[in-house]
């Protein structure tokens, strides 16, 4: 059994447009914007969806939205999203990059929530 959740929605800029994505959603959703220590390629925007992670990430290509997925599990979450359909684009350290159904990235990461937001919010998984 393992357990996982929506941790986060990305706002994917191309680098050198991506200060101007922070600031512009910044001032739409009307919270601060936050470079995130030691992650320079992400913007946080603090408190723009309650429960969740929302950050600009500077990215090497096009414009896009993904999600990441949080799991105590990575190796599990991966197989159980892959059999719903998903296939493996990449991997980078712990995170794994998926393709949905439909073309829309995700990403399954290592729990990065507080331990009682993850226990509270978490599906449990065969």
């Amino acid at each position: 059994m393992h357990r996982s959740r929506l941790f986060g929605i990305f706002i994917d800029a191309p680098a050198a447009e991506a200060g101007s994505a922070a600031d512009f959603w910044s001032a739409a959703l009307g919270v601060p914007a936050r470079s995130v220590a030691g992650e320079e390629q992400f913007t946080a925007l603090d408190g723009a969806i309650p429960g969740l992670i929302v950050d600009i990430q500077a990215i090497d290509g096009k414009p896009r939205y993904h999600v990441d997925i949080e799991t105590d599990d990575v190796a599990a979450e991966v197989a159980r999203l892959t059999a719903l359909g998903a296939t493996l684009v990449s991997r980078w350290l712990e995170c794994h990059t998926l393709r949905a159904p439909g073309g829309h990235l995700l990403c399954v990461v290592p729990v990065h929530s507080d331990p009682e937001t993850f226990h509270r919010l978490a599906q449990t998984w065969p």
